[in-house]
């Protein structure tokens, strides 16, 4: 069996593919049953939803110039300086994770497959190495913070990296947007009809508005090219945009655009890494193999948003440095530009470092979209954005107060958990809210039968409990989870899983000679005498949470008592709706613009 070795790059006078060609892994077509006969008589490799992205990258040719994942001398050259071991610049590993309980050996063929179960290529193991998690993270984001999404992520990554050849029978298949879903020659050849050398590619992870629009159409006239819209539609931050909504979005901007004829959009089936000024530069090359070569790079690109303490993870303009520096060796020029604000008094939008000091201006943040107009149920204004964009918006993202969230209780056995949480569900469905209590225990016996109280069960068990919630939070529901849950990084990775901003923990902080004395199970006492090994607070450990949105103490205060301190934090956050007399409707947001005056 062969493999296509790479195709030439398209004859047209678009920037030539990163490393000189496209490397297509995918098998000729009349090979293809064959080696699905010989596939089915293998051993198989599960994939996670991130190596299915990364191996439509792969197979594609939009990862040029890999052929496969990366091997061990890559991997630490790329987290050292940002280049592959033969010295170009590649800044992103592209791993393929196991766990020591899968048997994997060198020289032997693997069938993988996706969630589904539906067989995508045949990887011949060349190599193995072990992974060295906490190296990863902080050498790739800077810190090992399980706040950035990716960290809480790589906690149930496995701890040992393979590779070799690939033989990829067939892409992911996608049944949305099917003709947009372009493969990088696909895209070539389209931007290559337009005739123009030179293409401008853009991406955000909000949706469009008006400022974007202008920004898109400045940097196509700056070079004289085409517009590449160019969404990410595989893996971005938990609780961002769906892409399903954004490309709605992106659609509406096409059909809009002053010059359709030289403007494409296409989707990229990217899982990101939210890595910074990194990901700015491997963003760049990406866009190389598309046909780009000029990249919209704007403030705080690819990034995460805040660490555990608050602060960002990476600083505002370091994307676009990076970016610059890496320009000339990618062949990707970055195009940065500041935020635009909307001039009223002109009827048009303009970079604010070129807006005298006196000059009426009025912007919207992407918080303040959220905060004061959707979760409020309010009409963005048509200088905004585009009114089929507001109602689109509008469509997919309801008022705060049908929003889901998960209310999740950690903290000792006995120390009121599931009595404060069974308060909370109550007073939840008098507010009109749908709530599902996951109890622990209950989860034990019905979703979780059969696993132990090792801390890999453990954290199996709270995985699966987090994946639940964050599927009744993705529908509107609100998921109130009391779990002991004791290891710190199993709880953000949950956190990861539901959304930072949909995710509350609250932390029953009860010292464990308090939980001992109200053991009606007798459970503390059985750890004690031996008889349970592995029992938290006793024989094992409990991680206290270090940044929870709420503590609370059970030795003075009743069930009842933190129960309403908790719909009072839930109220401030918008997820009950505040009594209003019949008929009213929503109150107003307040402010909402960065102004000289604000917008009436």
């Amino acid at each position: 069996m062969t493999v296509r070795q790479g195709t030439p790059a398209v004859s047209t006078e678009l920037i030539s593919p990163y490393g000189g060609e496209l490397k297509s892994l995918l098998i000729a077509p009349d090979a293809v049953e064959e080696a699905r006969v010989r596939a089915s008589k293998l051993p198989s490799l599960p994939l996670t939803e991130r190596a299915v992205c990364d191996l439509e990258m792969l197979a594609s040719g939009a990862f040029s110039p890999l052929d496969r994942f990366v091997g061990r001398e890559d991997y630490h050259a790329i987290l050292e300086s940002l280049r592959l071991a033969r010295g170009l610049p590649f800044p992103i590993p592209i791993l393929l994770h196991v766990d020591e309980a899968t048997p994997v050996g060198l020289d032997v063929e693997y069938s993988l497959h996706d969630a589904r179960n539906e067989l995508l290529a045949i990887l011949r193991v060349e190599e193995i190495f072990d992974f060295d998690r906490s190296e990863f993270c902080t050498r790739l984001i800077g810190r090992d913070d399980p706040r950035h999404p990716l960290i809480a992520e790589s906690h149930r990554w496995g701890s040992r990296c393979v590779t070799g050849r690939l033989e990829v029978l067939r892409l992911p298949g996608h049944f949305d947007f099917r003709e947009s879903r372009l493969t990088p020659g696909q895209t070539r050849a389209s931007l290559a009809a337009i005739g123009l050398p030179n293409v401008v590619a853009f991406q955000t992870r909000n949706p469009l508005h008006r400022g974007h629009e202008e920004l898109c159409r400045r940097a196509a006239e700056m070079v004289d090219g085409t517009l590449l819209l160019h969404p990410v539609v595989g893996m971005t931050k938990p609780g961002d945009v769906d892409h399903y909504t954004r490309v709605r979005t992106y659609r509406v901007m096409i059909s809009r655009y002053p010059h359709p004829e030289r403007a494409l959009l296409a989707l990229l089936p990217l899982a990101m890494r939210l890595a910074g000024p990194r990901e700015a530069v491997w963003h760049a090359l990406i866009r190389r193999n598309f046909g780009a070569n000029h990249l919209i790079v704007g403030r705080d690109h690819a990034s995460p948003g805040l660490d555990s303490h608050g602060v960002p993870f990476f600083e505002p303009y370091a994307a676009q440095e990076l970016a610059q520096e890496f320009s000339a060796e990618i062949g990707v020029r970055p195009l940065p530009f500041e935020e635009l604000v909307y001039l009223p008094g002109e009827d048009r939008y303009e970079e604010v470092s070129r807006v005298p000091p006196e000059a009426d201006r009025w912007a919207i943040s992407g918080t303040q979209v959220r905060q004061d107009y959707l979760e409020r149920g309010r009409r963005l204004p048509s200088w905004f954005t585009r009114p089929e964009v507001a109602e689109i918006l509008h469509e997919s993202y309801p008022p705060r107060h049908r929003q889901g969230v998960c209310i999740w209780f950690t903290g000792l056995s006995g120390a009121g958990k599931s009595t404060t949480a069974e308060a909370v569900t109550v007073m939840l469905q008098e507010h009109g809210r749908q709530v599902t209590l996951l109890d622990g225990d209950v989860v034990r016996t019905h979703l979780s039968h059969g696993l132990g109280f090792s801390k890999e069960d453990r954290d199996v068990n709270i995985r699966r409990i987090g994946f639940v919630a964050s599927e009744i939070v993705r529908h509107g529901g609100v998921a109130i989870c009391a779990a002991i849950s004791p290891y710190r990084a199993v709880r953000n990775d949950v956190r990861g899983m539901v959304g930072g901003d949909r995710f509350v923990e609250i932390y029953v902080d009860t010292p464990l000679d308090v939980c001992e004395s109200r053991d009606p199970k007798g459970m503390y006492a059985k750890a004690r005498r031996g008889e349970l090994p592995s029992f938290t607070g006793v024989n094992d450990p409990y991680e206290p949470p270090l940044h929870p949105e709420m503590v609370l103490e059970t030795m003075t205060r009743t069930p009842e008592e933190n129960a309403r301190q908790i719909l009072e934090y839930l109220r401030g956050q918008g997820f009950i709706r505040s009594d209003l007399e019949p008929g009213t409707q929503d109150a107003p947001a307040g402010g909402g613009f960065v102004a000289k005056a604000s917008h009436p």
